[in-house]
């Protein structure tokens, strides 16, 4: 089972797309663990999961947060901003596993 942390500001928003790629995740019969944070948790946060995904708003923080992971080998990357926007679950999923592969 993969495992993938969203996060944003607070981590209210990135609950709604969590909810969405949980779907997408159940309609394609993909075992994953999603869970949305704020990223003021990411560095206690991320060595439990397989690869992060930042909300849009705070892609400020995409360089510590890469530099931090990568001691762990763990990938890091920013949502789409339309894809988040749109709440494309699916879409986010898709891009969530393909840093995996």
């Amino acid at each position: 089972m993969k495992r993938i942390l969203i996060c944003c500001a607070a981590g209210l928003s990135t609950s709604m797309v969590v909810n969405r790629m949980r779907q997408a995740a159940e309609q394609q019969n993909i075992a994953v663990e999603l869970n949305a944070a704020g990223i003021n948790v990411f560095t206690e946060s991320f060595s439990r999961y397989d690869c992060c995904l930042l909300g849009p708003q705070v892609k400020t923080h995409l360089e510590a947060c890469r530099a931090k992971a990568a001691t762990s080998q763990i990938p890091v990357s920013v949502i789409n901003s339309m894809d988040y926007g749109m709440m494309r679950g699916d879409k986010i999923l898709a891009d969530a596993l393909a840093l995996l592969a």
